[in-house]
């Protein structure tokens, strides 16, 4: 009796075990997007985070790393301030990407536009720009060194020319200046492309670009680079002016210019109030954007720096651009009050 009872007991356990795990709801798969996901470019049609913007898209879809299609919306206005804007009032919505640059986070330092970028998620720095001091063909100098040595005796006669106005090419010279006591003049323009076509007219007597804007001047041995703003010359060995590759470029600390690095980051952000789970979705997306054959010949062919940068890494980077150049915003009586 004993037997038959303790069998029969643990038929009728596993049965309503069996019954009870078949009534259990399934467990839930990890959050991803339910529809089509935005991807808001902080700048025109054709340029440098457009074309970003549309690589991002166009790896998306022939990789197949979503399930829901993606549409890329050029919000450009303000120098970006029009995609971080929305961006803060499409709060909790995790189907909206932006693709900025540092831009994103030092544009609430010298204009009042209503956000800090604390109040969005940052998920990415995909990669990095150098940042290349140019001077015209056939001129004086013939290094960085004797370019500022010009601009010290006479700087009346010279010129920089840049992109924008309170952007990152302005913000360089004056980090230039207050390392080399120069007081060299900024002359914005529309784009760095317009200031690499100035600078071949000898219009103006350097620029700060870098290298995807003015490479096609210098294959047209109209301009030449002085200097990379990085602690180690580029890794670029292929060349692409004559018997010039970027690896021959000398750093700009070399030439005793006191600045060892200045680059700036290729951004993603989502707006704030957005989960870890939603935000570390995307993380892994831009991660597997940036491990495609496609993605390493963008980088290669505008002569990138490779970085992946999320989490605490990028708050940090992100910190220490802005504590380096809020000096120089204060100097230039930049920063808002």
């Amino acid at each position: 009796m004993r037997t038959r009872f303790v069998r029969r007991t643990s038929r009728l356990l596993l049965g309503c075990t069996l019954l009870g795990a078949g009534a259990l709801p399934t467990l839930a798969h990890a959050w991803q997007p339910e529809k089509n996901v935005e991807i808001v470019v902080a700048g025109g049609p054709g340029g440098g985070t457009d074309q970003l913007g549309r690589l991002i898209q166009s790896i998306i879809t022939t990789h197949k790393l979503l399930d829901v299609n993606t549409i890329v919306l050029n919000k450009g206005g303000g120098n970006g301030a029009e995609a971080f804007l929305d961006l803060k009032m499409a709060k909790g919505d995790a189907e909206k990407l932006v693709i900025g640059t540092n831009n994103i986070y030092l544009l609430p330092l010298v204009s009042k536009l209503g956000y800090q970028w604390q109040e969005l998620t940052p998920v990415a720095a995909l990669a990095e720009d150098d940042f290349i001091l140019w001077s015209y063909k056939g001129a004086p100098w013939k290094d960085a060194k004797g370019f500022y040595e010009a601009v010290k005796a006479d700087p009346s006669k010279l010129r920089m020319g840049g992109s924008q106005s309170k952007d990152v090419d302005q913000t360089l010279t004056l980090l230039l200046n207050r390392s080399t006591g120069a007081k060299l003049t900024y002359i914005p323009f529309k784009s760095g492309s317009e200031a690499a076509t100035q600078l071949a007219g000898k219009h103006i007597a350097a620029n700060l670009n870098n290298p995807a804007e003015s490479i096609s001047q210098w294959r047209g041995d109209q301009i030449e680079p002085l200097c990379v703003f990085s602690q180690q010359r580029m890794q670029y060995t292929t060349k692409v002016a004559g018997d010039k590759a970027w690896s021959d470029i000398p750093t700009c600390h070399e030439q005793g210019l006191g600045i060892d690095q200045y680059r700036f980051p290729r951004t993603v952000f989502m707006p704030g109030g957005v989960s870890a789970e939603q935000r570390g979705f995307y993380v892994e997306l831009m991660r597997k954007v940036t491990q495609t054959p496609e993605f390493k010949a963008y980088v290669a062919q505008n002569a990138l720096v490779p970085t992946f940068l999320e989490g605490e890494p990028l708050s940090a980077y992100i910190e220490q651009d802005t504590a380096r150049v809020t000096p120089v915003f204060k100097d230039a009586g930049w920063l808002r009050n």
